[in-house]
C-alpha cells in the first residue's frame, strides 16, 4: 500500500525535540503506510536515532503528534509502543547470550503457568513463529551466543512478530553481516512487508536500502530534507540529500 492510497499505518507531525540547547528534531514530519518499507537515511546527529527513539516510547516530544491509523497516541514508555505494536530492533538486538532462542524470543513477556515459567509453551510458539518465518533454527536449546549474526537477527525479528508487531523499527539490521546472511534477512525483511508489517529501515548501505525500500526520507541537522520513491531517484541524488542537505533539481519528492 502507498500513501496516496489510504491512511498512514503510522505518521508523526510536527515534532520538536531539544535537548538542553541542542535541537535534536525540528519539525519532523514523517508516514509510514502498511506494507511499506521506508528508508531513513543521514549521517550521525541528523535526528534518525532521536525520531526512532520518539517512535519507540523512549523519548517523548516536546511539540507535535504522533498518529497511528489517524488516530493521535501518547507513546509515554517503551511498553505503550509495543502495546500499540511498534516494535524496535537496535543494531545490538537485546538478545541475554546465555539464553537459549525461546527465553530470548519471550524475554521481559515471559509465559507463566502456576507461578512458574511455562517453558514447554515457550519452545512450542517460538517454533511456530521461526517456521512461520521460513527461519531454521534446528535447535532452540542453544544459548544464542551460538548461533550466527543473521541468525540472532531472525531472533529478534521473530520476537517482534511473535509480538504482533504492525511498525517495525529496524536499525541497521545486515551491519557486520556477510553476504549470505544479509540476504537472509533481507529475505525475512521482504516477507514482512507482504504481510502488511510497516518497516522503518535505518541503514548506511545505499545499495541495502534501494534493494529493499520503497520509499528513503533524508534527515539533516534534525531536519527532514525530504521523501522520494526509490523507483523516482537515484542513489547519487539521495547522496547529495545526506551530505548536502539539498533537494535534487528535478521534481522527485513525495509526502
Amino acid at each position: 500500500m502507498s500513501l496516496a492510497t489510504g491512511v498512514p499505518l503510522i505518521e508523526t507531525r510536527g515534532i520538536f525535540k531539544s535537548f538542553g540547547g541542542i535541537h535534536a528534531l525540528e519539525n519532523v514530519s514523517v508516514a509510514l503506510a502498511p506494507g511499506e518499507v521506508l528508508g531513513l537515511l543521514g549521517h550521525n546527529g541528523a535526528g534518525k536515532s532521536t525520531l526512532i527513539k520518539m517512535l519507540s516510547g523512549a523519548y517523548t516530544a516536546d511539540a507535535g503528534q504522533i498518529l497511528m491509523n489517524g488516530q493521535e497516541v501518547r507513546l509515554t514508555s517503551p511498553r505503550t509502543a509495543q502495546n500499540l505494536g511498534i516494535e524496535t530492533i537496535y543494531q545490538n538486538l537485546a538478545l541475554a547470550d546465555n539464553l537459549d532462542v525461546a527465553a530470548n524470543i519471550f524475554l521481559g513477556r515471559e509465559l507463566l503457568r502456576g507461578g512458574v515459567l511455562d517453558e514447554d509453551t515457550m519452545e512450542l510458539e517460538s517454533r511456530k513463529v521461526l517456521d512461520r518465518l521460513k527461519v531454521n533454527l534446528p535447535d532452540l536449546k542453544k544459548p544464542v551466543f551460538n548461533l550466527s549474526g543473521g541468525q540472532r537477527q531472525c531472533i529478534a525479528i521473530s520476537r517482534a512478530i511473535y509480538f504482533k508487531a504492525k511498525v517495525l523499527i529496524m536499525d541497521e539490521p545486515t551491519a557486520a553481516l556477510g553476504p549470505q546472511e544479509t540476504a537472509q534477512v533481507n529475505e525475512l525483511i521482504l516477507s514482512l512487508r507482504q504481510e502488511g508489517v510497516g518497516i522503518f529501515l535505518i541503514s548506511h548501505d545505499l545499495h541495502d536500502v534501494f534493494d529493499l525500500a520503497d520509499r528513503v526520507t533524508v534527515m539533516k541537522n534534525g531536519k527532514v530534507v525530504g521523501s522520494a520513491l526509490t523507483s523516482q531517484i537515484s542513489q547519487d541524488e539521495v547522496l547529495e540529500m545526506i551530505i548536502a542537505g539539498k533537494l535534487p533539481r528535478r521534481e522527485v519528492l513525495t509526502p
